[in-house]
């Protein structure tokens, strides 16, 4: 079966490119420097002849917000119309738990906006959202920081290693189309603090991590479940936070 995977040389396609592979079908990676750009639908014609499904996985270069919805929007339009050129029966994209509750959030609120697309669409699709991954975690400690001082919400925190997301991803996309969403989190609940915490210790970071209740998650104040999937509805992954740690650290 022939696949593209759109986004398909970054972190998640390029372990979805691999995963397909091994499973025998033809993956093909789709991003700018293969000649494919979803923002002006430059290549897509040609990247899509023959196939029978597609996988998003691409992500937006910038994260403003009016940049960032357009970026989703376009492309997903894009995306979908030369889907339906070429006859392709299933669209599977990668997007985010708790995408709908973060109203201050523009990359949530563009990640909304673009399921809204695919749902609206003619393609039959598979959504797979995912919790953060541990290979975020750094990032975020970033954003948060302040001096030496890094503050998160002490909210309930389920990431995922990046391997397990591309392991759902292929796995829906050689499967008949959901029709619908499925979440996808680490197999361990932490606190937010908590879990920045031990990333940072393990890669002897001094900086010191401050629990604060009102303390930003890109614009958006956290309640104690925003960042992990409904009780009992996700799939869990298999590779724990510390076993992770033990290979990237």
């Amino acid at each position: 079966m022939k696949i593209v995977v759109i986004g398909g040389t970054g972190l998640i396609g390029g372990k979805v490119v691999g995963r397909l592979r091994e499973r025998g079908h033809k993956a093909v990676p789709a991003a700018p420097g293969t000649g494919v750009n979803t923002l002006t639908g430059e290549g897509l014609d040609a990247a899509l002849a023959g196939a029978q499904v597609a996988v998003d996985v691409a992500n937006s270069p910038s994260f403003e917000a009016a940049a960032v919805r357009d970026f989703f929007t376009t492309s997903t339009r894009n995306l979908l119309a030369a889907e339906a050129k070429a006859g392709v029966t299933h669209h599977v994209a990668l997007s985010i738990v708790g995408v709908d509750d973060l109203p201050d959030n523009g990359y949530f609120q563009a990640k909304a906006a673009q399921e809204r697309l695919i749902k609206q669409g003619p393609i039959p699709y598979s959504i797979i959202r995912a919790t953060q991954f541990f290979e975020f975690v750094q990032g975020i400690a970033d954003t948060a920081t302040e001096g030496d001082t890094v503050r998160v919400p002490p909210v309930l925190f389920q990431p995922i290693a990046a391997d397990d997301v591309a392991e759902a991803v292929a796995g829906t996309a050689v499967e008949a189309s959901l029709k619908g969403t499925t979440e996808v989190a680490g197999p361990q609940l932490f606190r937010f603090d908590e879990l920045v915490s031990r990333a940072l210790r393990a890669r002897n970071d001094p900086r010191k991590v401050v629990a604060d209740p009102h303390a930003r998650y890109f614009g958006s104040e956290l309640s104690e479940r925003s960042l992990v999937p409904a009780e009992g509805h996700a799939r869990l992954a298999t590779t724990r936070f510390e076993d992770w740690l033990r290979t990237s650290a």
